[in-house]
């Protein structure tokens, strides 16, 4: 009988520590992929006239995490040197290699979203990160970075961008005024949007005709094909619109906005409120400025602001402070209609 309580006993104890186990799986560290095709170094000219042909097979072998899950890969680039600071998704697959990446789809990524001249090599770097689900305390495994040369070819950017049509314009799909842009190619969309209706609901469509649309059927941040009517949180005004077909995902947030700095008449310590005209779709502001520097905030707070790293009248969000050169007074513009925000100061 003792020996049976035992046995019983000790299978009790080992199904019972199996079923932690099961709760909470470790996950090794494991090994990262590799990227095997296309090789270091390798050369790719790219061709207006063979835009829609496939660039090049893109191979890496398989993540291990020591732990049976299915695994995302995203194909990641970035200029050679900039640590993928700021890197642009190629692809996402569940799979091994991608096989549809055209020549025009990095061309654009690479004039459009990286600024780079056609007509000269460039060196490009490429990694592939792994991952499993999309929670952030899972591990991530990232490759080893594999350097080509793209020569790109110049164009004239047409920026994807998609719909948004909603009760606030007639549900009308191809209205080319209500959209949102992808400056970097990377099916990372995002635009200000007018809605003068606070009650107004919207979706997401690729193209103009709802053939392709998006909804959110919980209301959670969340895009579905198909999907429920999205509505405003926080009623009339101008929102900044995201949405991410990579990840699903989309978001609104409403802005007010302002200009800032040691050339305002309050400094750094409080907002120049602009006024938001839906005719021009442009926000603006006048008054008198000092010899100084400014920038331009949303919502009296640094969580949206934009500035102009190169001075060269396009925006970046977190971008440097903006010169003013003398005292005077000067009307000030933001315009966010645009794939490429830009703004104007002009001395009265």
């Amino acid at each position: 009988m003792k020996k049976i309580l035992s046995l019983s006993l000790g299978i009790a104890l080992l199904l019972s520590a199996c079923t932690e186990k099961d709760k909470e799986p470790i996950l090794a560290a494991g090994n990262p992929p590799t990227i095997t095709t296309p090789g270091a170094n390798a050369s790719f000219t790219l061709s207006e006239s063979t835009k829609d042909e496939v660039m090049n097979l893109f191979e890496w072998t398989p993540a291990e995490f020591g732990y049976q899950a299915g695994v995302t890969y995203t194909l990641e680039l970035d200029k050679a040197g900039n640590n993928f600071a700021d890197p642009i998704t190629v692809g996402v697959v569940n799979a091994l290699q991608l096989t549809t990446i055209t020549q025009e789809k990095i061309n654009t990524i690479l004039v459009a979203g990286k600024d780079l001249p056609g007509g000269e090599f460039s060196n490009i770097e490429f990694r592939v990160v792994a991952r499993i689900g999309s929670a952030e305390d899972l591990p991530v495994l990232t490759s080893p970075v594999v350097t080509v040369q793209i020569r790109p070819y110049a164009i004239i950017v047409n920026y994807p961008f998609l719909h948004v049509p909603g009760s606030y314009q007639g549900w009308n799909p191809a209205d080319s005024t209500t959209v949102v842009f992808s400056p970097r190619s990377d099916e990372k969309y995002e635009g200000y949007l007018y809605f003068s209706d606070g009650g107004a609901k919207y979706k997401f469509t690729k193209g103009p005709t709802w053939a392709n649309n998006w909804g959110d059927n919980d209301n959670n941040g969340s895009l579905e094909p198909g999907g429920a009517d999205i509505p405003l949180a926080s009623g009339a005004g101008v929102y900044r619109i995201n949405a991410d077909l990579n990840a699903l995902t989309q978001s609104a947030v409403k802005t007010d906005w302002g200009v800032i700095g040691s050339a305002t008449p309050n400094g750094w310590d409080s907002d120049q409120d602009m006024t938001y005209d839906p005719a021009t779709r442009k926000w603006s502001v006048t008054l008198n400025l000092v010899a100084g520097e400014i920038k331009f905030r949303a919502n009296n707070a640094w969580d949206i602001n934009l500035g102009d790293n190169d001075a060269n009248k396009k925006m970046e969000y977190g971008g440097a402070n903006i010169a003013i050169a003398e005292a005077g007074n000067y009307t000030i513009e933001l315009n966010l209609s645009v794939p490429i925000y830009t703004y104007k100061v002009t001395k009265n």
